[in-house]
Formats: structure tokens, sequence, C-alpha cells
């Protein structure tokens, strides 16, 4: 899809209850009363499909609380509060409202996924991590290092605590290296494997005896962890995401994109229009200051000593800093990048936005469909 290709006509789906033979009666009340403890009873509407029962928010809703599906102003219109119940409220609303909608088998593994978004939102703050794509470097005590295997659980340590201590550093001046992609996968781990401590111990121990095997890391941790939802052809719109997602944005610049680890930049949605900066964790991204970063990503591509580009990210500050000071430059770098991308490959006039987001996959033990790769 180009960036000027117009736009589908977005339809709120929400959440979709699917697999409805296993439900009994009682899980159209049951959700009800669910909904009802956030206070979303009165805009609550139902949809009884031929295999799935679907809940959305009402058009008067979305118009008024989400204009054009965009999540990241609910916390202003709403006037939610730091908390964990309004976060909760935040995930529940955005999932309500999604033009692709979100599938589960039971109340119990939605109930599983929100609170795996609060554990993945949680973790998100707490990283404190050094960028570098090529350094080799964990916590010795949980971790050791195999060429072909990859980093490798210690035997007989918890895998909760082992990611707790390679991502929440107690100082961030010593903190460990990763990529923007690695961290992303550490944190969403960490948060299954709290859900799972509890819901499903089973699937916990295989993932811990694996962890100590080898790595599940890069296209096998997505396709055995994650769920991708929305695609080229059928995009979410450009400012709707869930406390919780995982997000890419793309570099649309063909020459700095050639430099390892800024062919774009992977990130968890934190709600309140924030997005993880695990380099300086006290410095959220918000999707706007995202933008105009990855934007600037151009303008700092210097050559080595080996002819080779490499980036100099304190110049890519300055200019960062240079376009938030000047408003109408401001405006033209958005207008530039909030686009969708381009397909792989392609430096058009495509932007950064993504049409995708990703997020874990059932964990309930009846009902789970993470399947660890022995």
């Amino acid at each position: 899809m180009s960036a000027n290709a117009p736009q589908r006509r977005f339809k709120t789906c929400g959440i979709h209850f699917i697999q409805l033979a296993s439900q009994g009666q009682g899980l159209e009340e049951e959700f009800k009363a669910y909904v009802q403890s956030y206070g979303l009873q009165d805009d609550l509407c139902v949809e009884h499909g031929p295999d799935y029962l679907g809940f959305y928010l009402s058009d008067a809703f979305q118009e008024r609380y989400a204009p054009a599906w965009d999540t990241t102003r609910l916390y202003e219109k709403l006037h939610l509060q730091k908390t964990a119940r309004d976060l909760e409220r935040e995930i529940l609303i955005a999932m309500l409202l999604a033009t692709i909608p979100f599938a589960f088998p039971s109340l119990a593994e939605l109930q599983s996924a929100i609170r795996i978004r609060l554990y993945v939102v949680d973790a998100g703050y707490r990283a404190a991590l050094n960028f570098d794509t090529d350094a080799i470097e964990r916590p010795e005590d949980c971790w050791h290092y195999d060429e072909e295997a990859g980093f490798l659980l210690n035997d007989g340590v918890p895998i909760i605590d082992a990611l707790v201590k390679a991502t929440q550093p107690q100082d961030a001046e010593h903190a460990y290296s990763f990529s923007c992609y690695r961290a992303t996968e550490y944190v969403i781990l960490l948060s299954i494997a709290r859900e799972i401590q509890s819901t499903n111990p089973g699937l916990l121990k295989l993932l811990e005896e694996r962890s100590a095997k080898r790595a599940i890391r890069s296209g096998e941790f997505h396709e055995v962890f994650l769920r991708e939802y929305g695609s080229m052809e059928e995009p979410f719109p450009m400012k709707y995401y869930v406390p919780g997602d995982r997000v890419w944005f793309r570099n649309p610049d063909g020459i700095s994109s050639d430099i390892p680890g800024y062919e774009g930049s992977w990130v968890i949605y934190l709600g309140r229009n924030l997005f993880t900066n695990f380099w300086k964790r006290d410095y959220p991204f918000t999707l706007e200051t995202k933008c105009v970063e990855v934007y600037h990503w151009k303008d700092g591509v210097q050559r080595n000593t080996k002819d080779e580009p490499v980036m100099n990210e304190s110049l890519v500050e300055s200019c960062v800093k240079a376009t938030l000071q000047d408003p109408q430059q401001y405006q033209t770098v958005l207008h530039r990048m909030m686009r969708y991308r381009d397909p792989k490959g392609v430096y058009g006039a495509g932007g950064c936005i993504d049409t995708s987001r990703e997020s874990p996959r059932w964990v309930r033990p009846e009902t789970t469909d993470i399947k660890i790769p022995t």
C-alpha cells in the first residue's frame, strides 16, 4: 500500500469469542457483567456471528473518545489516571474498538491476555538497556552464551528472575546491551512467564527447559509466542494502539536504514500515547516524537575509517531538538512520517507507520496455542 492509497473504511469489530461449543450458554451475560465492572455497559454492542460471539463499543463512543480510531488520547478524553485499574480499562476499551477483531476461545483467555499486557507495560517502563547490536553480555549468574544456541539459562535459575535481572538492572548506568528487537523479546517473554507461573506452570517448565538448551529468538520467537494483527492489505488505523502492543516504526530512508540497528525501531506501546525508550527509560517517546526521531536518522549518517555508514546519535539528538522547537518544521516532519510504510525493499513516499501490531498468543492450559519446540 502506498502512502497515498485510499484507506478502507474502518469498522469496529472489537473482541470475538470463538470455539463457542465449549463455552456453555452463559458467556454473553458473563462478559456483560465483566464489562459493567469497567462502566462500559451502556455502550457495549453485541454481534451474534455464525461461529463467534462479538462485542464492540458503539459508534457514538468511538466518535467521541477515539475519533478516526485514535486510541492515543483515550487517557486524556476519559480522564484516566496512572493506576493499574485505569490501564486495564484503557486496554479493554482499545480492544473493544479494534478494527480487526481480537479472537479468544474463552473469557479466561481474554483476562490472561489483559494481564499479560499489564505485565508488558510494567516491564517496558522498567527496562533500562544499552543499545548495541553486536555486544554479547547478560548477567553471568543467570545466563551463559553459546555461539550457535544464543544466551542460555543457567541450571536452576528461574527464567523470570533471569529476565528481570537482564532487563531491569538496579543501576541503569551498568545496563546490559541489547538490540531493540531482542529487548522487546525479553520484555514480552518475561510478561508471558509471569502469567503462566500461576495459570499454566507446565508451560513455564517447558519454557525453562528449552531456554537452557537453545534460545527462542527472532523469527522463531515471533512464530512461537506472538500473533500478528493487521497487514498491508488490511491495516490498522495509523493511531490505533493497545497498551502492550509490540510495534515497529520503519526507517523510510534507504541510506541510514543500511546501518545495523537502524532499519527501524521495535518498541512497546505503554498507553497514554507513550512508547518505550529502552536506552533512556525515563524519557519514553510519544507517537509524534518517535516519528521525529526516526525521520532524523537520515541526518545522523557519517562514514567511519572503513568508509562504512555509521550513526552519530548526538547529531540525531541535535536535529530532533531543533525540530521540536520549530512548529513549522515539526508539522512538516509529521506530515512526511505519519503515513503507512512502504513495502519491504521500497523507499518511496511511505512513512514510518506499520500496518500491523503484535501481541502474545493464548496461554491457558485448556486453550494455549503456544507450542514450545523441543
